[in-house]
Parts: structure tokens; C-alpha cells; sequence
């Protein structure tokens, strides 16, 4: 800090003054005044007349190592003395200080209030994924900042393997906080697994490491008192999809035995490549392994449902998507969902989520899912973008977004889909994303072209050999 910086500068001035004064004393001085110098600084260091020698300083005892013994004493002092300058000077200051320093003022004030879930028409809890920066109890009052009634958060990084334990001032501070915003963690809560766990894994060390840290989650989640745990359900690595949800579900299995209260939430996916759980079928085969199946539930992420071909953007298309849900794996195991628009367009198989209202979900489908009966008091979490640029050019992350949000998604509650009101609302909305949506679609139809001209390519070499060996024996 600049005053700190300054006092400083002033410590050493007067140090390297003292500094001089010793060494124009040295060169002009008389050397009886010199030797009295010397005498009282080595009475004032030394606290006897025999100090401290290796063999070898005991031995020596030429006069030039003896005042080179002495100008090392009156070093060491004038460093004894700068420290006592800059301690008197410049007092250090408490930890706590600078970390009261640190703080952002204006993450003090909320950007929208909480909305009271009894004066809303269905009992719908929206929130979004916080931050859990700095302990994990610092998710409750980012969740307070932007009016949620639910959040997410990740309970230890989740870009590394080894994570320091949670400190127990953070345990106590999120069941405290959580007390005092009456936040009901064990309902509405709904930590995120790290994106490194595969529990599909075949490889033994690999799949020893992925259930460790996904042990150590929910280990978590049990000291904080969360009931809910979400997570994604593996990758295949090209192993077939059968075994690969064997592998899950007996990683589940072994992780219920080792806990006690957690419910593993598997998110259902976009559909990219060998991910698991982008089909209702898949989710249904892992639950139906699980020997102990209050354990286990399920979240509809709304862009990853869309990207993987379940439409939800009218009334009719989402009453068949839910009902298809119900009747593959159950609507008992929806325990929760992520609200996010696409970027992408239907069946894309694309992950890439929009602002509510904005992609190609659009406000419709929101509409559906906030008069849904079957979703009231379950967590409803916005994983929507933030990012936005700064002044400076640079990108920072605006959470007045998903305090709009969340009252955005709370206004839908009752609302006539028919009225002028929404239709303004849903054109705004359409109106702000166009661009983007139309620079992927353009992603889309191109890629889907390419994928066309490859698949209708003719045949080369021995294939196209072959080709024409069956043409000739067609025509005989």
C-alpha cells in the first residue's frame, strides 16, 4: 500500500544517515575516539567477554581477523538497528487487516432481494452456481448478493486432484449463514462434482483416483449438512457403453456404503462423443444397478436436454419430453435442474449455454418448466454466462445477470403465455441473441455439410474396385 511504501523510504534514510555518520567517524576520527566506539558497541552486542568461536576463530589471533571481527559486529548492528527503526516506524499489521482490505465494498450490497417463496404462485427455488472463493461459506452470501433462493457451488477446486481439507471455520460459517438466510442446504443446495471425475474409468489407478475425490465431496457434503450432490456420469474412452455404466453404478454403490445421508445426483448430457447420459435409457440403466436407491436421483439440465433431442419449447413437446422422463426412468428420481438457454440449435449435440430467453430453447420453454408442478421446490440452478466486457477491454463477470434472472424466471410463474406482455418480453429477449445464434447455426450447417460430402464421397482404391466389380455383376 503507498502509506506503507512511504514510511519505508523513511526507516531507510535514517539508516543509511546512520550509516554515514559511522564511516565519516571511522575515516576522520582520532583513533583513541575510534577504539572508544568500538569498545561500547561490542559491550552493547556481546553479552559476555568470551562470545561464541569455532576452533578455528580460536586459533586465529591476528590483529587483521580481529578487526575484521569487529567490523562484522558494527554490520551487525547497524542491521539491528535499521530493524528497530522500521519496527518503530512501520508497525506490522494484522492479517485480518489485510484481508479487510481485500474486500469488495460493494459485494455488501445485494443486487436484487430475495424473493419470499410463499408470495410466489408455485414454491419455485432459482438460484445460480456462486462462487465459493475463499471457504465455502462464502457461497451463502454470494447466493444472498443476487437474490437466490437456491445455488450451487463447488466444494473444493475442480481443476486439481489434491485439495487442502475443508478448515472448520468454513464448516461452521456455512451452517451459521446458512441459519441465518434460512437457507434450507439440505433441500436446496447443490454442489457440483469436479470435472475430472470419471467414474467410467477402467484403468484401476485412474478409477482409485476418480473415487477418491469423489468420496472426499461427498464426505463434504455430510459436514456441511447437504442432502444433494450433483455430478457428471462418466466418459466410456471407446469402452463399450454397457460396461462403462457397470462401472458407475459400482462406484456409486461403494460410495453410498461409505457415507451416509448424500443423494448422487446424475446430470443428464449434451450428447458429445463417448459421454454417458445423454439419453434417458442411459440414466435408467445406472439407477437400475443401484442397490440402494433413495441414494440416487437425477438433474435435467435444460441446454443439454435440448442439444441432446428431448424438446422442451412448447407446451406439447415439453409435456411428452416429461412424460417420456417419467416413464423410462421416473419422475421420483428429478431432484433437480440446471436452467440454461442454447446457443446451439435442436439435437446439435452441442453444450453451450445461453442467457434465459435468448438462444434457441427461447422464453417458451422457461415458461413451461416454471408452471411445471412436478419441479416445485426443487433447486432450480442458472449456469448461464456472465462474462461480460469492461471498461477496460477486459472480461469481468457481471452477476446482475443472474439477479435479473432469477427474476425474470419468477415472473413466468402464472404468467398468460398468450398476454402482449410476454410477447414483448420473449421478442426482446430473441432480439438480443440473434447474433450468436445465427454465427452457430452457420457452425452447424457447415459442419453438417462437410459430414454429407464425406458420407457421399465415392469410393477409392479397392473400394471403388469393388464397386465396380458389383456394378459388372449386376448387369450379367
Amino acid at each position: 500500500m503507498p502509506p506503507r511504501k512511504s514510511l519505508r523510504n523513511q526507516s531507510t534514510a535514517v539508516v543509511e544517515s546512520s550509516v554515514t555518520r559511522s564511516t565519516t567517524s571511522k575515516t576522520s576520527g582520532t583513533a583513541k575516539v575510534g577504539s572508544k566506539t568500538r569498545a561500547t558497541k561490542r559491550k552493547a552486542i556481546e553479552p559476555s567477554p568470551e562470545p561464541e568461536l569455532t576452533l578455528r576463530e580460536e586459533v586465529e589471533t591476528k590483529p587483521s581477523k580481529r578487526r575484521k571481527a569487529v567490523a562484522k559486529e558494527e554490520i551487525e548492528e547497524e542491521h539491528l538497528v535499521a530493524e528497530e527503526l522500521e519496527a518503530a516506524v512501520v508497525p506490522k499489521k494484522p492479517r485480518a487487516t489485510k484481508a479487510k482490505a481485500k474486500a469488495k465494498p460493494e459485494d455488501a450490497i445485494p443486487l436484487a432481494e430475495r424473493t419470499a417463496v410463499a408470495t410466489l404462485k408455485k414454491a419455485m427455488r432459482i438460484g445460480a452456481h456462486v462462487s465459493s472463493a475463499g471457504g465455502v461459506h462464502n457461497s451463502i452470501t454470494n447466493a444472498v448478493h443476487i437474490g437466490a433462493n437456491a445455488f450451487a457451488l463447488f466444494l473444493k477446486s475442480q481443476r486439481k486432484w489434491q485439495n487442502p481439507p475443508m478448515t472448520a471455520e468454513a464448516r461452521d460459517g456455512f451452517r451459521n449463514l446458512s441459519k441465518t438466510h434460512k437457507f434450507e442446504v439440505h433441500h436446496h443446495c447443490l454442489p457440483h462434482g469436479s470435472y475430472l471425475v470419471n467414474l467410467a474409468q477402467a484403468e484401476k489407478e485412474k478409477a482409485d483416483q476418480a473415487y477418491g475425490a469423489f468420496l472426499d465431496d461427498l464426505q463434504r457434503c455430510e459436514s456441511l449438512g447437504v442432502r444433494l450432490y450433483n455430478f457428471h456420469p462418466g466418459n466410456t474412452n471407446g469402452d463399450a457403453r454397457e460396461s462403462a455404466i457397470g462401472r458407475i453404478a459400482a462406484q456409486l454403490n461403494k460410495a453410498h456404503k461409505a457415507t451416509k445421508t448424500v443423494v448422487t445426483v446424475l446430470e443428464n448430457m449434451a450428447g458429445q462423443g463417448n459421454v454417458v447420459g445423454s439419453t434417458f435409457e442411459d440414466l435408467r440403466d445406472i439407477i437400475a444397478l443401484i442397490d440402494d436407491k433413495s441414494r440416487v436421483g437425477v438433474c435435467i439440465d435444460t441446454c443439454h436436454a435440448f442439444a441432446a433431442g428431448y424438446d422442451l419449447r412448447s407446451p406439447e413437446t415439453f409435456a411428452a419430453t416429461m412424460a417420456k422422463f417419467d416413464e423410462v426412468v421416473g419422475s421420483k428420481y428429478l431432484r433437480a435442474l440446471h436452467l440454461n438457454d442454447s446457443k446451439a440449435p435442436f439435437a446439435s449435440h452441442r453444450d453451450l449455454h445461453a442467457n434465459i430467453g435468448t438462444g434457441f430453447l427461447g422464453l417458451r420453454a422457461f415458461h413451461n418448466v416454471m408452471n411445471f408442478d412436478t419441479v416445485v421446490e426443487l433447486p432450480m440452478v442458472l449456469e448461464t454466462p456472465i462474462d461480460r466486457p469492461g471498461p477496460d477491454g477486459k472480461t469481468v463477470e457481471d452477476k446482475q445477470v443472474w439477479a435479473d434472472e432469477i427474476k425474470l424466471l419468477e415472473s413466468l410463474i402464472g404468467m398468460d403465455a398468450s398476454s402482449a406482455e410476454f410477447a414483448a418480453l420473449e421478442e426482446k429477449l430473441q432480439a438480443q441473441g440473434a447474433s450468436e445464434r445465427a454465427k452457430i447455426q452457420d457452425q452447424v450447417d457447415r459442419k453438417g455439410a462437410k459430414d454429407a460430402k464425406k458420407a457421399s464421397a465415392k469410393p477409392r482404391g479397392k473400394k471403388k474396385k469393388k464397386a465396380q466389380e458389383d456394378s459388372d455383376d449386376d448387369s450379367d
